[in-house]
């Protein structure tokens, strides 16, 4: 294992959610394509994914983004986000977060750079009024309609959809999605998840790990209201951008929305993110719009005598 005193972040949040950029003291996990640097990660540095985001010094919903070497011709970097529970393919509301880290340190001017993911490389455009879009990966719709019986629940049916990450979009219109409403929304969409995996309702490249509910919006700017439930034990403070991006792909696939036509999603917080789709010959493309605010900047310290010098972990 690696014992590293210090790691230099950026915090920032993008429409609620909150993104921790590592710029300084992890050392480099290895491989030639960003999948091989996240198993890698996984692998070697897994203590210092817990103790970048977890407690004591991060929290449930922090999203830790480690930034790499591009491993694509002409892009600008690489980039590995991490959770409370493990890595992750793909994060808009992350990227988004990056590409403001990288203006804020003076990395990054106004214009399109690519960024390497596990998923593939996404292309970021920082635009003038400071917000971020993103051209995500092709993402589509996987299954439709599919049936799962949740206990205490009752039957509940959704669509399977990749957005950079796997979900279940369903709609269940006795829940009310709004902050008073958490520990339902919580508990539903974990009762969810935990029957998807129970009854194998899944796809056969990764399990479904992210639960996306959605409603009507009473905002005359949106187009609907969503909760997502993030691996682990987090909801998306953001619309997220990749659920957002598998919803598009969705309605695109559904013939809801058509190409190049705006879809603004809300979060269960009232922020907004605003999405297009573009076709790419068989592939769908979102983009996605957002804003990301730079909150603080830090040295996280690992003391050797500290007992949870690599976070709390469950018993």
């Amino acid at each position: 294992m690696t014992h590293p005193e210090w790691i230099e972040v950026v915090d920032s949040h993008t429409e609620g959610e909150p993104t921790r950029v590592v710029i300084e003291g992890w050392p480099m996990p290895s491989g030639a394509t960003m999948s091989e640097k996240r198993a890698d990660l996984r692998e070697r540095f897994d203590h210092l994914r817990r103790a970048v985001v977890t407690e004591p010094r991060g929290h449930d919903a922090i999203v830790g983004a480690l930034l790499t070497p591009p491993v694509s011709e002409g892009a600008h970097c690489g980039v590995v986000f991490f959770n409370d529970v493990g890595t992750l393919g793909m994060c808009g509301h992350g990227l988004i977060g990056v590409t403001k880290t990288l203006a804020h340190l003076g990395r990054l001017a106004p214009g399109a750079v690519t960024i390497d993911t596990p998923a593939g490389p996404v292309v970021s455009t920082l635009l003038g009024d400071g917000s971020v879009t993103f051209a995500n990966v092709p993402s589509f719709l996987y299954a439709k309609d599919a049936a799962v019986e949740v206990p205490g629940y009752g039957p509940v049916v959704g669509d399977i959809a990749y957005g950079g990450n796997w979900f279940f979009l369903t709609e269940l219109p006795e829940i009310v999605i709004g902050l008073p409403n958490l520990e339902r929304l919580m508990a539903v969409t974990r009762a969810i998840r935990e029957a998807l995996w129970d009854q194998g309702v899944a796809n056969e490249a990764a399990p479904i790990d992210h639960i996306e509910l959605f409603s009507p919006s009473p905002r005359a700017d949106a187009h609907s209201r969503n909760f997502v439930l993030c691996p682990g034990a987090a909801y998306d403070r953001s619309p997220c951008g990749t659920g957002t991006s598998a919803k598009l792909a969705t309605l695109v696939e559904r013939g809801v929305l058509k190409p190049g036509q705006v879809w603004r999603q809300e979060s269960v917080t009232g922020s907004l993110f605003e999405g297009t789709v573009e076709v790419r010959g068989d592939d769908l493309i979102p983009h996605i719009r957002g804003r990301a605010y730079v909150t603080g900047t830090a040295r996280l310290r690992f003391e050797p005598s500290d007992p949870f010098r690599y976070g709390i972990r469950p018993a």
